[in-house]
C-alpha cells in the first residue's frame, strides 16, 4: 500500500510555507524558491485537514509564544542524515552550533562538510531548525530557504529581529 500524501499552504512572516503530510504526519515543510524543494507533484492533494497542530505550533512559534515544537515527524533520509537532523533539534531556540560543534556532537570531527550537506537536505526547515547552524567563524553560510530568510529567522529568536 503506497502511503498516503497530503499538502497544504499557510503564510508567514517569511512567506509561503508548503506543508506536507505522509499518512499524517508531518515529512516537509518547504519554502518558496526553496533549495532542494522537491517538484510539486510529490505533494499530493491539498488538504487542509492533517496539519491542525502542525499550523498552531507554527503560529505560535512567529508569534514568539513557542521556543519548542512538539510534533511528530517522518524525516526520509538516510541514516547519517536523520542523525544529523536529530542534532539539529537539540540546538536551543535563539542560539546557533557551527558545523563543527556539530560534527563533534556526532562524534564525527572530520564530518563537517558532510554535516553540511545534509543540513542543506533538511526537509523541515523551521520546525528542524537548520537556520540555526553557521560557519566557524560566525558567519551566515547556506540556508536552503536563503540566507536572507536565516538572518531574519535568527534575528527574530534573538530577539533582535527589525519588522
Amino acid at each position: 500500500m503506497s502511503p498516503h500524501v497530503r499538502h497544504t499552504v499557510i503564510d508567514s512572516p517569511y512567506g509561503a510555507l508548503t506543508l506536507v503530510a505522509t499518512d499524517g504526519t508531518l515529512c516537509g515543510l518547504y519554502m518558496t524558491d526553496q533549495r532542494h524543494r522537491p517538484a510539486e507533484e510529490t505533494f499530493g492533494e491539498r488538504d487542509d485537514r492533517p496539519f491542525g497542530a502542525v499550523v498552531d505550533q507554527l503560529h505560535a512559534y512567529f508569534q514568539g509564544e513557542l521556543t519548542t515544537f512538539d510534533l511528530p515527524l517522518h524525516l526520509n533520509g538516510t541514516p547519517f542524515q536523520r542523525s544529523v537532523w536529530q542534532q539539529l533539534q537539540q540546538i536551543p531556540y535563539g542560539e546557533t552550533r557551527t558545523y563543527g560543534e556539530l560534527a563533534d556532537a556526532l562524534g564525527k570531527p572530520a564530518a563537517s562538510r558532510a554535516i553540511g550537506l545534509a543540513n542543506g537536505k533538511n526537509p523541515v526547515g523551521v520546525i528542524v531548525p537548520c537556520h540555526r547552524v553557521i560557519g566557524a567563524n560566525g558567519s551566515l553560510t547556506g540556508y536552503g530557504g536563503g540566507l536572507d530568510r536565516k538572518r531574519r529567522l535568527l534575528d527574530f529568536e534573538r530577539g533582535t529581529a527589525l519588522f
